[in-house]
C-alpha cells in the first residue's frame, strides 16, 4: 500500500511538474505570438534607422533609432557602473567577511535593495541629483534669487547610476551564488600550494565562477531594458536626443549624456493608448524589437557560459 502511495505521490509530482513548464511556455508564446502579430508589420529598415517624430502628431512617420541607441547606451553604462560594485561585494562576502555585525549587516542591506521598488529609488534619484553638488551629470539650470541653480537631474549619466543602484543586488546575488558553488578542493588545493587568498580569488574562483558571473550580468542588463520608472523619472520624456547637435558626433557625446532622451520603454509607454501617441501598431513594432533585444543577451549568455562551463575544470588547473 505504501508502495502505491509513492508511485501515486511521484507520478502526482511528475504531472504537475510538465504542467506547469508547459503553461509557463504557453504564456511566453501567446505574449510573443500577440506581440508579432501587431507589431511585425511596423518593422523595416526605415522603422530602425530613422529618428521619431518630434511629438505625438507625427510620431507614426518616424522610427525607433534614437530610442533603441538609447536602451544599449543606459544599458552599457548601468552595468559598467554596477558590476565593478557587484563583483568586489560578492567577493568580500564570500571570501574576506568574517561572521559577525558587519557581514549581517552587508547582506541585509543588499537583500533590503532588492526588494526596494524601481519608483522608489527613481524618486530617490530625482530628490538627490537635482542637488548643484551633482550638477556634473547633468545640466544646470538657473533659478531666481542669489544668483545659484540647481541640477536638472535627468541625463543618461543621471540614470545609469540610478540603474546601477538598482541592479546591484540582483547582480550581487547571481554572483554570490556562484562563487560558492565554486568547488571546495579547488581553493583549498590552491591554497595547499602556497597561493596568496588574493591569487586564489583573481586566478581560481573568479575563472571558475565565470558562468555566474556573465549570468548576473544579464540579469541585470534584462532589468535594465526593460524599466520604464526609472527611465521616465531620471531620463526624462524626449523621445529625441537632446544637447548639443548632431548628438552623434564625438565631440557631443558628453553634452549628450548629460542631457535627457528616451529608451525603447518610454517609447512604447508614449505611443501606446496609455500614453499622449495612441499608436497601437508603433507600440508594438518597438515591443518587438525589445524582446529581441532580450532573447538576444540570453542567447549570448546561454553561449558563453556554455562556452565557459565546460572548461572550468581546465582553467582552475
Amino acid at each position: 500500500m505504501k508502495g502505491r502511495d509513492h508511485r501515486l505521490d511521484s507520478a502526482l509530482g511528475i504531472a504537475y511538474s510538465w504542467i506547469s513548464m508547459l503553461l509557463m511556455a504557453a504564456v511566453c508564446l501567446f505574449i510573443l505570438v500577440t506581440v508579432a502579430r501587431y507589431g511585425a508589420g511596423k518593422l523595416s529598415l526605415e522603422f530602425l534607422i530613422t529618428e521619431p517624430g518630434a511629438s505625438a502628431v507625427d510620431i507614426e512617420g518616424g522610427g525607433i533609432l534614437t530610442p533603441l541607441i538609447g536602451t544599449v547606451l543606459l544599458t552599457m553604462l548601468g552595468m559598467l557602473a554596477a558590476l565593478p560594485f557587484s563583483l568586489a561585494t560578492a567577493v568580500y562576502i564570500c571570501f574576506y567577511a568574517r561572521p559577525g555585525a558587519l557581514l549581517t549587516l552587508v547582506e541585509t542591506a543588499v537583500d533590503i535593495l532588492a526588494g526596494v521598488p524601481t519608483v522608489v529609488i527613481a524618486l530617490f534619484s530625482l530628490s538627490i541629483f537635482v542637488l548643484p553638488q551633482f550638477g556634473f551629470l547633468s545640466a544646470m539650470i538657473e533659478t531666481d534669487g542669489d544668483g545659484g541653480g540647481m541640477a536638472y537631474g535627468r541625463s543618461f549619466l543621471v540614470c545609469a547610476v540610478t540603474m546601477a543602484i538598482m541592479i546591484l543586488p540582483f547582480v550581487t546575488k547571481s554572483i554570490i551564488e556562484s562563487l560558492r558553488s565554486v568547488p571546495g578542493s579547488y581553493i583549498d588545493g590552491a591554497f595547499a600550494l602556497g597561493a596568496g587568498k588574493w591569487r586564489v580569488v583573481a586566478q581560481i574562483a573568479l575563472r571558475c565562477a565565470r558562468p555566474g558571473i556573465v549570468t548576473g550580468t544579464v540579469l541585470g542588463m534584462g532589468r535594465i531594458v526593460g524599466d520604464t520608472a526609472i527611465v521616465w523619472f531620471a531620463l526624462g520624456g524626449t523621445l529625441r536626443m537632446t544637447g548639443v547637435q548632431p548628438w552623434y558626433m564625438p565631440e557631443n557625446w558628453i553634452s549628450t549624456l548629460r542631457n535627457t532622451g528616451s529608451t525603447l520603454t518610454t517609447y512604447i509607454y508614449y505611443t501606446s493608448p496609455a500614453g499622449e501617441g495612441n499608436s497601437f501598431d508603433t507600440a508594438f513594432g518597438a515591443s518587438l524589437v525589445l524582446i529581441g533585444m532580450i532573447i538576444l543577451l540570453n542567447a549570448a549568455a546561454a553561449l558563453v557560459g556554455r562556452a565557459w562551463g565546460g572548461g572550468n575544470g581546465q582553467d582552475a588547473g
